[in-house]
């Protein structure tokens, strides 16, 4: 009787071991991979605001996204039958960044995405403005930079003196050696963060000539701001990045800025980034954005011109009944909706 305990006991330690090993494995163990789902159709009005604007939108305007969530093994076992899900290496998003780098980074294509979109509306609808530098922005930190960085960061002094944009810093700079120290005050996250910073060699992407500086990649954040105050225009913070709003930003804020209601009472979902000129460039996910702007009931969704193909490809696959609208510039999408009849309520 006491043998066949003992050997019960061990029995069901080995079990609970196996299945620790087992629950490990599926759920917990990391993986190189990504799974891409559809994201979200969000409206564009709440996010954006002209100061003495036209509120008028019987329609809405709508944004997408894809989402991405890192995958355990049973995900990826589970995934497989979904035809909306798509699954990648994290590598292949992350192109040789770290996690705060491309995190740096989507914060970064969104803030400029935001000014494009102010720009490109303010030229179309003939509003005077300037634009003015904020800040130094730190997108990703090499190998031989000080430690002192990390990426997000925002570059607020060096040596005492005040730094906005890439020429100032090189201003402040010129004339130093590497393995010279600086004192440097950084914004990060909200927080003033000082310390004296170890220069370094750096190649000038522009030129491609060796200088001193911090051995960081950085960027000038820029604010566009109009000659009129009543065309100010204020952004709510988002949890969203990347660039691909762009377009639908500028339809809002173009909206807004002009007599009317562009939106015609419809629901119009879309995505595309946007320069200056008013030029829709391509996006990635375009299939998930497709499926998460019809579960949104969206009427009318403008695709790039370069990523049509694959948006009438999904969209036949589930069937909608959305009008796919290919573009290649802002003009192209309000001339769309130019002719458009206002929609019967």
């Amino acid at each position: 009787m006491k043998r066949a305990g003992s050997r019960k006991l061990w029995f069901t330690l080995l079990y609970a071991a196996v299945m620790a090993v087992m629950a490990y494995v599926l759920v917990y163990m990391p993986t190189p991979y990504l799974i891409y789902r559809p994201g979200s159709a969000e409206e564009v009005k709440p996010m954006v605001s002209v100061k003495d604007g036209d509120p008028t939108e019987q329609g809405t305007f709508m944004m997408t996204t894809v989402s991405a969530s890192y995958a355990n093994w049973l995900m990826l076992g589970l995934v497989k039958g979904d035809r909306n899900a798509e699954v990648r290496t994290k590598e292949s998003r992350l192109q040789g960044s770290s996690e705060d780098e491309y995190a740096a980074k989507q914060v970064y294509y969104m803030d400029n995405s935001q000014s494009s979109a102010i720009e490109a509306a303010y030229k179309k609808a003939g509003v005077a403005y300037r634009i003015v530098p904020q800040y130094i922005y730190v997108l990703e930190t090499g190998a031989g930079a000080d430690p002192f960085f990390h990426p997000g960061d925002k570059i607020v002094e060096v040596d005492g003196e005040s730094v906005e944009e890439s020429d100032d810093l090189q201003h402040i700079l010129k004339g130093k050696q590497p393995g010279d120290s600086v004192a440097v005050k950084l914004d990060r996250k909200g927080e003033g963060v000082s310390g004296m910073v170890k220069l370094t060699t750096v190649k000038d992407t522009a030129s491609g000539e060796q200088r001193t500086g911090f051995g960081v990649g950085i960027a000038t954040l820029r604010t566009i701001v109009p000659e009129s105050a009543g065309h100010e225009i204020t952004f709510s913070s988002t949890d969203v990045g990347g660039p691909s709003a762009g377009l639908m930003f500028t339809l809002e804020i173009y909206n807004q800025l002009t007599p009317g209601d562009l939106s015609k009472g419809y629901r119009i979902a879309g995505t595309g980034t946007i320069n200056k000129e008013g030029t829709v460039g391509a996006i990635g996910g375009v299939g998930h954005k497709i499926v998460a702007a019809d579960r949104e009931h969206a009427e009318i969704f403008f695709v790039p011109e370069e990523n049509a193909g694959a948006a009438e490809a999904k969209a036949k696959q589930i069937g909608t009944g959305m009008k796919l609208v290919s573009v290649r510039t802002l003009d192209d999408a309000l001339h769309y909706l130019d002719a458009l009849p206002v929609k019967e309520q």
